[in-house]
């Protein structure tokens, strides 16, 4: 416990377990396969050029072509990523003709970047 202290970590000065709490906070804690799922999905955003791409399709659907493009990046680049990020429900892709437009997934990936965004601004 002193190695936390000294660390500048702040602790209890006297180890007691508020076994109430500790229940109810167990209770209702998610299945560890759901906590895998979760650390999963944030690995995802662990990557500066997935949020570039993430971002560009913020404003806009785009085609590969129009993405590197936009990034400076080779369409090989992009795509690696974009598959990544379709695995992982983030991104949907649209046909259209010969080309093909992605977007974001769903309203859940706008909001986790606009809070993400909004955290690291204050």
């Amino acid at each position: 416990m002193n190695e936390l202290f000294d660390a500048g970590i702040e602790c209890c000065e006297e180890s007691v377990v508020h076994t109430d709490l500790v229940s109810s906070v167990r209770a209702r804690l998610p299945e560890e396969n759901k906590m895998q799922d979760l650390a999963e999905l944030f690995k995802i955003f662990g990557d500066t050029t997935r949020i570039h791409i993430l971002f560009v399709l913020f404003e806009s659907e785009m085609c590969v072509c129009d993405m590197a493009e936009t990034l400076n990046m080779t369409q090989s680049a992009i795509s690696h990523q974009l598959r990544l990020l379709k695995a992982n429900g983030l991104i949907r892709a649209r046909r259209q003709g010969k080309s093909v437009f992605y977007s974001l997934a769903d309203d859940h990936v706008s909001t986790i970047m606009k809070q993400g965004w909004e955290h690291i601004m204050e």
